[in-house]
């Protein structure tokens, strides 16, 4: 297989991040051996760069100005955006999140500026599909999202008060805030009645 081959059939299905079993279905007749030999041609040229083990970019003949929060969605499966960097994006917290945190069902995990946190696989929901820059990225609902912040402070036992957009807040849907409290446990319903109590 040709490099020209494969940078075609992944413009054309946008796999600017692909895996060698992206390439295994694009191109089935190529044993995995093979994939895994060209591929590390190709970074040595430059074509193509590693994001971690197993996962590579294009970079040749440009490199896409992919956007972070995709990356993230790409760097490490299954997660979604969250936390932090969905509550900034959302106007819920004043502050503009550095780097991109999301969450997992796999371990907990740091690669540079993305963070990945855990959680039982029966919380991996609330998220929706958003474009950016034509790339879908996962991130969570409003809702999900402080929910998701509410669980990791308190079990850090840290203060989750007086930080929010007031206004932002008494907007969201209260009936889906006891939903996805109810993944975690009844303290993050106590923490939210008091955000509710200094709206």
């Amino acid at each position: 297989m040709k490099f020209n081959d494969l940078y075609k059939k992944l413009n054309q299905h946008r796999l600017y991040i692909f895996n060698i079993a992206d390439a295994q279905k694009l191109f089935p007749r190529e044993k995995y051996a093979s994939l895994k030999v060209l591929l590390c041609w190709w970074k040595k040229k430059k074509w193509v760069k590693s994001l971690k083990r197993g996962l590579y970019q294009l970079t040749y003949p440009e490199e896409k100005n992919l956007p972070d929060l995709y990356i993230a969605n790409r760097l490490y499966e299954p997660s979604y955006i969250s936390l932090e960097t969905a509550l900034s994006m959302y106007s819920l917290i004043p502050e503009v999140a550095f780097g991109v945190t999301s969450l997992t069902t796999k371990p907990t995990r740091r690669f540079n500026s993305f963070v990945y946190h855990t959680i039982r696989p029966v919380a991996f929901t609330g998220y929706r599909l958003i474009k950016q820059n034509g790339f879908e990225v996962r991130i969570a609902e409003s809702e999900k999202a402080l929910v998701d912040y509410l669980y990791f402070k308190r079990r850090k036992k840290e203060a989750v008060s007086g930080r929010f957009e007031k206004e932002a807040v008494s907007k969201l849907n209260k009936k889906k805030i006891a939903k996805y409290a109810a993944l975690y446990s009844l303290d993050i319903k106590k923490a939210m009645e008091g955000i509710y109590a200094e709206l």
